[in-house]
């Protein structure tokens, strides 16, 4: 590691160590291998960084269901990797950070929105799989929305409990977020924006049963969407994200800070929106104060006139071509009955990184 970056990492501790006090680094349980086994060692709890009282309480109380939620985090994290892959921002996680994102989510800008709606739907998403695959025992599969079946199918399987893990997700995840400040009343609207994804786009799944898949009796079941589905709807939603002002007046609690759409002439944002009040940074250089690692050594799509291809992701610095030599299977032939048999080729490809 050059000394460049050794500094550069140093100066993103010193500046994320400034701004942990309204940071969720409870999403370092996402990259924590020790809190796999959290629901049979409730002690566990006490060690998680960031928990106020209340997340403190929910742990303890519902410890089998806690490895769910660091799950979903996790998966919140993963989607948001391949959201940005392209970007000049690509969500990057620090190592040994309690601040896994840096001092970049300490702005309230769009970024910071799409990744608390993403970790907030991804809680939910994956303490809702937990429950429909029956690792634990305080919920289930959902029996309270069937209704009649319809026309050529009836009920069965296990219809998944998303409600269950939205307010589980509702419960924990804005447990944080309840200072009268502008930041806490954007988090919270964009926890929700991503759980309620969630419950948009709850569908029927189906399965035939017959001979040689005549499909006689088919029995369907209530499922959620694909996570990537979920992903892709909050990167569209992330694009359109509509930009607010902080307004403070007082109630008998003191100074509240709420948000206002700052141009009233636009469509006002509705609860599946995003919303943010800060502009971002354009990530091009490296600066610790923002969290930007630049984007010099990012590969680059030489093709593309979009935001992955070279012009726009090495911000105008241009870019250098390397080959790079890659074995692959080639020359696949199906041989009856039943198996593949491959060659090995090496082939030459042109790799493209930003200056």
């Amino acid at each position: 590691m050059d000394l460049y970056l050794i500094g550069y990492l140093v100066c993103v501790w010193l500046s994320s160590s400034r701004v942990l006090g309204g940071y969720p680094i409870w999403w370092s349980l996402a990259l924590g291998q020790q809190y796999s086994s959290l629901g049979s060692q409730p002690i566990l709890c006490g060690s998680i960084p960031g928990l106020v009282p209340k997340q403190l309480r929910f742990c303890r109380n519902y410890i089998e269901i806690m490895p769910s939620v660091a799950e979903g985090v996790k998966l919140g994290i993963q989607e948001c990797q391949h959201q940005f892959r392209g970007r000049r921002w690509n969500c990057t996680t620090i190592k040994d950070n309690l601040a896994i994102f840096g001092p970049v989510l300490d702005k309230a800008t769009r970024e910071s929105a799409f990744v608390h709606a993403i970790a907030s739907a991804g809680v939910a998403f994956a303490v809702t799989r937990s429950c429909a695959e029956g690792t634990s025992t305080m919920c289930g599969c959902d029996s309270h929305h069937k209704g009649p079946p319809g026309e050529g199918w009836k009920w069965g399987g296990c219809s998944e409990d998303a409600e269950f893990g939205v307010l589980v997700s509702r419960e924990f995840a804005d447990a944080r977020e309840n200072r009268p400040d502008a930041r806490s009343a954007m988090n919270r609207h964009n926890n929700e924006a991503g759980r309620t994804t969630i419950l948009d786009h709850m569908h029927l799944r189906c399965k035939c049963h017959g001979l040689s898949g005549s499909c006689e009796v088919k029995t369907c079941w209530w499922a959620q969407p694909d996570f990537r589905m979920l992903g892709d709807y909050l990167k569209d939603k992330y694009d359109s994200a509509s930009e607010m002002v902080v307004e403070k007046h007082r109630e008998s609690r003191g100074w509240v800070e709420t948000l206002r759409v700052k141009y009233a002439f636009y469509k006002h944002p509705t609860e599946r929106d995003l919303v943010y009040y800060e502009g971002s940074p354009n990530f091009c250089e490296p600066n610790p104060e923002t969290g930007s690692f630049g984007t010099r050594d990012r590969v680059c799509n030489v093709s593309s006139h979009g935001i992955e291809g070279c012009d726009l992701l090495c911000c105008g610095r241009g870019h250098n071509t390397r080959t790079e030599k890659r074995k692959e299977k080639c020359h696949c032939i199906f041989h009856w009955c039943c198996y593949v048999s491959c060659q090995e080729c090496v082939r030459v490809y042109d790799v493209h990184t930003c200056k």
